[in-house]
């Protein structure tokens, strides 16, 4: 008997369409991916501590220096925080890493309030911010497991496109909240978080979840020489992976290229005699797009082979980055903006969420999550600085370097992406049992009956 969360008793015997709409895949969601879908966009609305922080601690009477460097640790503590996460994510399941880390950071961050040393202050934000980003490989982990891989390109979207609204909008909220008192930067970052970690604990599936297709995957790898060794749970295991390092390689090129947008760019325009509105209009554009554009074009893409669709994504940002060398002014500028911002939103759903989930077995899901969270945080920690020393130093240079850089991720992925990810070998059609019907998910004709 289908689980109530499941697509509306989806009848088993009758092919459904393996990529669809957007409407279909909501719908068709259980209810456990839907919370996830709207507590990260909560979560992300509520995140104003990054965002004020240096104004924070400079009106607390903190120097410029020491502002920057709580932002760093901030920075940091999220690198850390997600590794921790990928790895709690395999040990202890997706719930309880959401569940528990969520809470631990609600609590730690309104205690920078009540701290008057630096350095304490600094470890409580640094420890406050692995805790709050440890969910994020989590709850990839379990949304990857709920949800067909067919079907994943177009879920991913959609959490980007709640990431990308909270975000967009958690600096206008929190603007009015300093407007009463800087206290209520840290109380409501903890409030929304609570109300994730709520919503978590009362929606996600308490019982280990694992699809028809991870078993098979796993079956099949376990009875290869070696296999048991390859697979022993760590880091280390993940490494010894070559392809996906070459694919995590192209992943921290592209960030350190896509992250010149928040830090090089303005200087371009500076340099360009154009006033910041100009600057500003350009990230609207990116970010009108992105939302506007995302789940539409991944109607297509989620047809496209994983490489391809991450091949494209790299290319197309470094390509638009490159066109901002181009001497012809604002309109330069708008079409530089144009293309990167069409290769995020063509690849950034596949190359930093549905690939990383789907590529590596079963029990390792979350640490590939982790360390592909880590690199893309430390090519957007590292790149701004990367980016501006080299414009200090060639000027426009800078956007024909990241063209050339983009060259090298292209062939790390082309290298690194496996053209048939471990999710996507399917096994055997087999009659459906008890078993197989009373998994939560969405279900894709013969494939439901074992799980995917």
């Amino acid at each position: 008997m289908a689980s109530s969360d499941s697509p509306s008793a989806v009848n088993e015997t009758e092919p459904q369409p393996a990529h669809v709409g957007v409407k279909t895949v909501w719908r068709e969601s259980p209810t456990a991916v839907k919370s996830l879908l709207v507590g990260t966009a909560v979560n992300r609305l509520g995140g104003f501590i990054q965002v004020f922080m240096v104004l924070y601690m400079t009106q607390r009477g903190f120097s410029d220096t020491q502002a920057g460097i709580a932002l760093g640790v901030y920075g940091a503590g999220t690198v850390l925080g997600v590794l921790t996460g990928g790895w709690m994510s395999d040990r202890v399941g997706p719930r309880l890493t959401i569940m528990s880390t969520l809470v631990g950071s609600a609590l730690l961050f309104p205690a920078v309030l009540y701290l008057d040393s630096y350095a304490a202050i600094l470890v409580v934000i640094g420890a406050g911010a692995a805790l709050s980003q440890a969910y994020r490989p989590a709850s990839t982990s379990m949304i990857s497991q709920l949800i067909p891989a067919e079907r994943q390109v177009m879920i991913f979207a959609m959490v980007r496109l709640a990431i990308n609204l909270g975000t967009t909008a958690a600096p206008l909220l929190g603007a009015a909240l300093v407007q009463v008192s800087w206290d209520f930067l840290f109380w409501g970052e903890a409030v929304a978080i609570l109300v994730f970690a709520t919503v978590a604990g009362v929606t996600l599936p308490r019982a280990p979840v694992a699809s028809g297709a991870d078993a098979a995957d796993g079956a099949a790898e376990a009875a290869e020489p070696g296999a048991a060794a390859r697979r022993k749970p760590s880091y280390l295991a993940v490494l010894s992976d070559g392809r996906y390092v070459l694919f995590l390689l192209a992943m921290f090129a592209s960030s350190v290229i896509y992250i010149q947008y928040v830090s090089t760019l303005p200087l371009t325009v500076k340099h360009m005699g154009l006033g910041t509105g100009v600057y500003a209009a350009m990230v609207a554009l990116n970010g009108a797009l992105v939302i506007t554009c995302e789940l539409l074009v991944a109607k297509v893409v989620q047809r496209w082979p994983a490489r391809i669709a991450v091949i494209a994504g790299v290319a197309l940002t470094g390509i638009g980055m490159s066109l901002y060398a181009l001497p012809w002014g604002i309109a330069a500028l708008v079409i530089a903006t144009l293309v990167w911002s069409l290769g995020e939103i063509i690849g950034y759903p596949t190359l930093f969420f549905a690939y990383p989930a789907q590529a590596g077995p079963p029990e390792l899901r979350g640490r590939y999550l982790g360390a592909s969270n880590s690199l893309y945080g430390l090519g957007t920690a590292v790149g701004p600085f990367l980016g501006v020393m080299l414009w200090n130093r060639f000027g426009d240079g800078l956007w024909l370097g990241c063209g050339a850089v983009g060259l090298l991720a292209v062939g790390a992925a082309w290298l690194g992406v496996r053209p048939t990810p471990a999710a996507d070998r399917k096994p055997p059609r087999t009659e459906p049992d008890g078993a197989a019907g009373s998994g939560e998910g969405l279900g894709t004709g013969a494939e439901a009956t074992v799980g995917k």
